[in-house]
């Protein structure tokens, strides 16, 4: 009798195992929302990345973090961006941009592709439409420490250096244990400091 139950017993649980898998032809309110999930996850990893114990800590959540946002993009945007990047690192800027476009049309709501385009951009000379496109990667993810970043060396560049160290700081407080922080933080200090004077 023992053996029979052990025997029968996956049986018995398949129903319950099947009944807690969305079926596809289930509603929609009673599927798992992947934006919500990737949502939520993002949340918990930037409490974590804020909480860091230490920098090699910190460079595995923002590893996470990135990972998240990088498979926000499709696999046909994937290879328009990466022809992007290679164009970009062959000098040139003006194809990655035409390749950014174009991953842009098929994920529009992905803010790693606008702050790729917004670097095309400012490799073109077009710094206005640079930071619209880094305005628009914020809007999408206010949180996008690497947005802030680029802002930052953006304005630092066109010789705004409060404005550049204000960018900066927002992007420590995502992101407290920044790889090389504490170093383009000073800069950026004494830079405002020499142009308050």
């Amino acid at each position: 009798m023992p053996r029979l139950l052990a025997l029968l017993l996956p049986l018995l649980l398949l129903p319950a195992i099947g009944a807690a898998q969305p079926r596809p032809d289930a509603p929609a309110a009673t599927r798992p929302d992947p934006a919500a999930a990737r949502q939520a996850e993002l949340d918990r990893l930037f409490a974590a990345l804020k909480d860091a114990p230490d920098a090699s800590g910190a460079q595995l959540v923002e590893a996470r973090i990135r990972g998240i946002w990088a498979r926000m993009v499709s696999p046909a945007a994937s290879l328009l961006v990466r022809r992007g990047m290679r164009n970009m690192q062959g000098n040139a800027p003006d194809e990655a941009l035409e390749d950014f476009d174009a991953a842009l049309v098929l994920e529009p709501e992905a803010p790693d592709l606008w702050l790729m385009r917004a670097r095309a951009l400012a490799a073109l000379g077009d710094r206005r439409a640079a930071a619209r496109d880094i305005q628009e990667a914020l809007r999408l993810e206010p949180r996008h420490f690497v947005a802030l970043v680029q802002l930052a060396e953006m304005q630092d560049e066109a010789g705004d250096a409060a404005g550049a160290l204000r960018s900066f700081d927002a992007a420590l407080a995502l992101h407290p244990r920044m790889a090389s922080a504490e170093e383009r933080r000073r800069e950026l200090q004494r830079k405002a400091e020499g142009d308050a004077l």
